[in-house]
């Protein structure tokens, strides 16, 4: 037979594991652990030629963008058609129900209407997407100034949206 004692003693003991439990669980999905949206959905682009850009996202592992979010524009000008998306992976997400959304590393082209060999071209990319513990981000407007290459010159390099982070080593 358990007495009193014993048994306050063990009940006391599980309400202290539960409670490291909640406290863990609690921290692992702390927003503090949060990616700045620009880190979590990092964009970058370069100029293939003086006609076609490419966009890209890198999705940091543990987040995921929404397909039917994603909007592309350039400025000065205008696309010569809507870039097409690759398909997505389908999610039934809690907030907007049955969406294709896209994970790891996005390619897209963008046809320039009339473009300019020589010049700068901003593109734009909205987007919004939402981190696997439950945190969705508002949607973000990225921009980067590409040059775009003269007649039979090589591609542009990658530029990213969000410089990298600076070591205190370097």
């Amino acid at each position: 037979m358990i007495s009193d004692r014993s048994g306050a003693t063990r009940l006391r003991f599980l309400g202290v594991i539960l409670l490291c439990n909640v406290v863990a669980l609690a921290h692992a999905a702390s927003p503090a652990d949060l990616l700045e949206a620009e880190r979590a959905f990092a964009f970058s682009a370069r100029a293939l030629d003086a006609r076609t850009l490419q966009a890209q996202f890198a999705v940091a592992p543990g987040y995921y963008l929404y397909r039917d979010k994603l909007r592309f524009t350039v400025e000065p000008g205008a696309l010569a058609n809507a870039p097409v998306l690759p398909a997505g992976e389908i999610k039934h997400d809690e907030f907007f129900g049955r969406v294709a959304t896209y994970r790891g590393k996005i390619v897209v082209t963008l046809p320039l209407d009339k473009p300019a060999s020589g010049q700068e071209i901003a593109v734009i990319a909205e987007s919004q997407g939402c981190a696997d513990i439950g945190v969705c981000y508002p949607p973000q407007r990225q921009r980067i100034v590409l040059p775009l290459p003269r007649p039979g010159a090589a591609p542009g390099p990658l530029v990213s949206a969000v410089p990298p982070k600076r070591s205190w080593f370097r």
